[in-house]
């Protein structure tokens, strides 16, 4: 028997980049001047039409001075994240 795992939360994932966003009281183009992303590609995550590359995320962590493993514990909002084990 196969077992998938929960589906990530994006949602949740966009809300927490604007929230850390606010928190710093940035616009979409201080954050893209920090982060080296377009503004553009920052609003259309926070609106959720798409969801960003591994590399996005990246620059995004490290513009906001957030772990990286930190932001997408956002993707787990509504379920347990996975603690290890393996098979």
């Amino acid at each position: 028997m196969t077992i998938f795992p929960p589906d990530p939360d994006f949602e949740a994932l966009r809300l927490e980049l604007a929230r850390l966003r606010a928190a710093q009281g940035w616009s979409y183009d201080e954050l893209a001047a920090r982060s080296g992303l377009a503004r553009r590609t920052l609003i259309e995550i926070e609106q959720g039409r798409t969801i960003g590359t591994l590399k996005t995320w990246h620059a995004l962590a490290h513009a906001l001075s957030t772990p990286l493993d930190e932001l997408f514990g956002a993707l787990c909002h509504g379920h347990e994240p996975p603690t290890g084990g393996g098979d």
